[in-house]
Order: C-alpha cells, then sequence, then structure tokens
C-alpha cells in the first residue's frame, strides 16, 4: 500500500460576521516549530488563510492521531487572538480585495490573475499518495481523473458566497473553473509526454511556472507523490480521513491496474467535465457521473462503485470497516455543504459559527 500525506487550508474568520480575518502571519509565526504537529505550517496565498502539511504517513491511525493534534493547537491560537479557525472551501461572508500574504510568489499570482483575486478566498484538501517512478504516476492519472467527480461529491464543503446560497455545494469548485489549468487532467501517453505538455503551459494564461498547473490531479514537483487536489478543505478530522483513505486507495489501485495493463476507463474529456460541474452543484444529495456506465445514478450508488474499484487496497490494509464507518458518519451528518445549510437554518449565523467552532477539533 502507498505512503500518503495530507494538505489541509484552512481560513481565520471574525466569529460575528464570518468575514475573514487577516491574523494568518500571526498564527504562522507563534506555530511554526512550536511542535512536532506544528513543523509543517506555511503561509497561504492570502493574509486569511494558512495551510498545513502533514508527515508522510503508511497507516490511517497515525493521521488520525496526528490532524486532530494540529487542529486543536490551530483553535487555540485562533481563540487567543479572538477569531475563528475554520475549515471551509469558501468563506460565508466577503468583503472587498482581500490581503494577499507579503510574499513574492502571491504578489506574482495577484499580478497574473487580476479580477479573479477577490473570488480566490477558497481553501482546499490535498492528498498526495507515493508513487515508484513519475511514469507510474502518469498512468495512475490516466486511471484516477474518471474518480474525480465521485471525490468531489463527498468533500463538497462551501455553499456560501457573500452571505447567500449558491445553490451549488462546491461554490469552491466553481471559482477554480475560472483558472486557466483546473479540471480534470488529459490523457497523456507517458511521462515524457507529461512533462512536455506541461512545460509548454508555462506562460500561458497566468501560469509562471510548473506549481501554477491547477488541475485537481497532477504530479507534484517536488515530491515523488500524486497530488489529487479536487477537495475541499473540510469542517473536521473525520472527513478529511475519509477522503484521504480513498483517495489512497484509488491510486493505489490505478498504480496496480497500470502495472498489470488494465486499460483506463474510457470516457469522453466533455463528458468527465460535465461531470465534475454536476457533483460540485449536488454534493451527495442527488445524482453523479458513474464512470463505469457513463451515465447518471444515484449518488450513493455511485459512490459504492468507487469502493468496488477500490475493494482491494482498502481490503489490504485493514481499513475496510473504519473506512465504511467514516462513509456511513457522512450519509448520517451529510457532507460539509449539507452541514452548513442545516446549521444556518437551523440557528442562523450563531448556529454556523457554533458549527465551524465545534467541528474544527470534533473526532469520531
Amino acid at each position: 500500500m502507498q505512503t500518503f500525506g495530507i494538505e489541509e487550508e484552512f481560513i481565520f474568520l471574525k466569529p460575528a460576521t464570518l468575514q475573514p480575518a487577516n491574523v494568518g502571519d500571526d498564527v504562522h509565526t507563534e506555530l511554526r516549530g512550536r511542535s512536532p504537529v506544528s513543523r509543517f505550517v506555511s503561509h497561504e496565498f492570502l493574509a486569511s488563510q494558512i495551510e498545513r502539511s502533514t508527515p508522510v504517513f503508511d497507516r490511517f491511525e497515525q493521521a488520525s492521531a496526528d490532524l486532530l493534534a494540529f487542529r486543536t493547537r490551530l483553535a487555540r491560537a485562533a481563540r487567543h487572538r479572538g477569531v475563528l479557525a475554520a475549515g471551509v472551501g469558501a468563506p460565508f461572508q466577503t468583503e472587498g480585495w482581500p490581503e494577499v500574504t507579503n510574499v513574492e510568489r502571491y504578489h506574482t499570482v495577484e499580478t497574473e490573475f487580476r479580477g479573479l483575486v477577490p473570488d480566490h478566498l477558497i481553501n482546499g484538501l490535498h492528498v498526495h499518495v507515493g508513487i515508484p517512478s513519475r511514469e507510474a504516476g502518469v498512468q495512475a492519472l490516466n486511471r484516477v481523473r474518471v474518480w474525480l467527480p465521485t471525490l468531489l461529491a463527498l468533500a463538497v464543503n462551501s455553499p456560501f458566497w457573500r452571505g447567500a446560497d449558491t445553490g451549488f455545494s462546491s461554490w469552491r469548485s466553481v471559482h477554480m473553473r475560472r483558472w486557466s489549468t483546473i479540471g480534470c487532467p488529459p490523457i497523456f501517453a507517458d511521462a515524457a509526454d507529461y512533462d512536455r505538455r506541461i512545460r509548454r503551459l508555462v506562460g500561458v494564461g497566468g501560469t509562471y511556472d510548473l506549481r501554477t498547473i491547477w488541475w485537481n490531479a497532477r504530479l507534484a514537483e517536488d515530491h515523488p507523490t500524486v497530488e489529487i487536489r479536487v477537495s475541499d478543505a473540510q469542517l473536521d478530522a473525520p472527513s478529511t480521513l475519509l477522503l484521504a483513505a480513498l483517495t489512497r486507495a484509488v491510486v493505489t489501485t490505478a498504480l496496480r491496474n497500470a502495472e498489470a495493463d488494465v486499460a483506463p476507463i474510457d470516457i469522453a474529456p466533455e463528458l468527465l467535465d460535465a461531470g465534475l460541474w454536476h457533483a460540485a452543484r449536488e454534493g451527495m444529495e442527488s445524482t453523479l457521473l458513474n464512470p463505469e456506465t457513463g451515465g447518471l445514478e444515484r449518488s450513493q450508488k455511485v459512490a459504492d462503485a468507487l469502493l468496488r474499484y477500490a475493494g482491494d487496497a482498502i481490503d489490504e490494509v485493514g481499513n475496510r470497516e473504519r473506512i465504511l464507518a467514516l462513509l456511513a458518519r457522512t450519509r448520517r451528518l451529510g457532507t460539509g455543504a449539507e452541514r452548513q445549510r442545516a446549521a444556518l437554518r437551523a440557528g442562523g449565523l450563531p448556529g454556523l459559527t457554533a458549527l465551524l467552532a465545534h467541528a474544527l477539533t470534533a473526532h469520531d
């Protein structure tokens, strides 16, 4: 089974309004290097954000303890500043042009992407899965891409924008569609084809280096991993763990199928792209594109198809029972988007604030 790591992006919010609070630099300074779980804290694009990368894991239990320990420290640091740290794909309320973190790279992004910046108050969850070689990674990408809408549907957690319900479950995904390289990656012949094509993108459409190629799945340039970037940031650690476990299993299965010369599922790129949009709108509440049939089917049926596809990898590490329990938890509580909507309906803005505060350090 492959090793894995997780990147989580968080946003700081003012409790009374749920507008972004620009305390990222202060919290970064406090957390950086203070404990083992804080070693990999970094700045993010905006002054109201922070990112944390985990160590490399090979066991589910390691990730569970690590994620919860960091979130507990993050919540404490936010409280000391009178703000709320939240795991959401987009904040409930925004106002004006956001403050960009004072790092040269981020100012370059601001210059290149211009009027998109005010809408880039978005936070994601990225799962890295170890690969034996770049060639193997490209062949895994060719097979993982068709399951990206299913993973997104399970990960939707950004229904609101500027104080209103967007009607989408992942408004973050809609924002991301306007950037120059986004969505499902194309099919590649081999690693040389992948490298040649990504290098031709540099300099076009604001893509000023390889790290600004933002497909929902790509090869990491600094680590020997496949990086799956389709998910919204998650309310709580159990939701993050479920997505990390499923992603690891899907990538592991894709690597094995490639080695066994099992052909990728053949699905038209325009259908796959529309399936992503559909998943961003519907989440797990309606239908999803089933890549095995090419048609819309009940979301739970498509989720079961993903479990069957990755079943051997799930069983191998003995995590099936835990993964099924976490999936049942999502079905019981709802996705992050469903839970946010329910909290706002039941308790207004204070109710949503309470959900975000409680969920950050909730465990299963």
